[in-house]
């Protein structure tokens, strides 16, 4: 079985986290090839197999959420096939928290002594919404003993707004540039460290990787229009 290339969040262990490529699965185009995402219009069984190759680099299987851009977290011990959340997090070793995302951000939040991990989907209205505030809220730590990582995603020279996202999310004028009357680029990842921060985050990290600047090896909504969806994972090392 091919093993799929990860790229790996910036902890230590006893905490790990990864993010997925486009590579190294069986799907088709325009799913090509490693689309983890289910409700897509990719072939099931071919994302059936995506994740099983996942599932055997991985301490345990995924715990999928059904995502909807809103702000609800679960702990894993709540969860069940199909749940709506945006965000999970569990504190027991050898369990994997996973998001899944083609220009949103995921964000990964962990505890500096491995205690627990979250996985967090962010896109603008989750933002807007207060979902990275609500996944920091709902873990059992301090936020300063926290480590906060951003995955794959869309670029600000990839992603224009209209003046209604631009209101909803609030006051970060700095993470905006105008482009033509009424929309303005604008960057995700600014916003999110800067929620992170005020979150009592002192220094979350932003891979730098754009969805849309990369076909060869990330999917992109924006990019592409039907798209497959890489996954951003963590969790703690289970016992020997």
């Amino acid at each position: 079985m091919t093993r799929p290339p990860l790229i790996q969040a910036p902890f230590d262990p006893p905490v790990h986290g990864v993010a997925t490529t486009r590579e190294g699965g069986v799907s088709r185009p325009p799913f090509d090839s490693f689309n983890l995402g289910d409700a897509c219009g990719d072939d099931p069984e071919a994302v059936v197999a995506n994740r099983q190759r996942l599932a055997a680099v991985l301490p345990g299987p995924p715990h999928w959420l059904r995502q909807i851009h809103g702000v609800d977290v679960i702990h894993l011990d709540d969860w069940r096939p199909g749940v709506e959340a945006d965000a999970a997090w569990t504190d027991r070793p050898g369990r994997v928290v996973a998001v899944l995302t083609a220009d949103c951000l995921p964000v990964l939040l962990a505890d500096c002594e491995g205690r627990c991990v979250a996985a967090v989907h962010a896109g603008w209205r989750g933002l807007a919404a207060g979902v990275l505030e609500a996944a920091v809220a709902a873990l059992p730590v301090a936020p300063d003993r926290l480590r906060a990582w951003i995955g794959p995603r869309i670029g600000p020279a990839a992603y224009e707004v209209d003046g209604p996202v631009r209101d909803a999310l609030g006051e970060h004028d700095r993470a905006f540039r105008p482009t033509r009357p009424g929309h303005w680029q604008v960057d995700l990842a600014a916003i999110a460290i800067e929620r992170l921060r005020a979150s009592g985050i002192s220094d979350p990290v932003d891979s730098g990787l754009c969805t849309a600047a990369d076909p060869a090896r990330l999917f992109s909504h924006r990019r592409d229009g039907r798209s497959g969806r890489q996954a951003t994972l963590a969790w703690i090392t289970p016992p020997d």
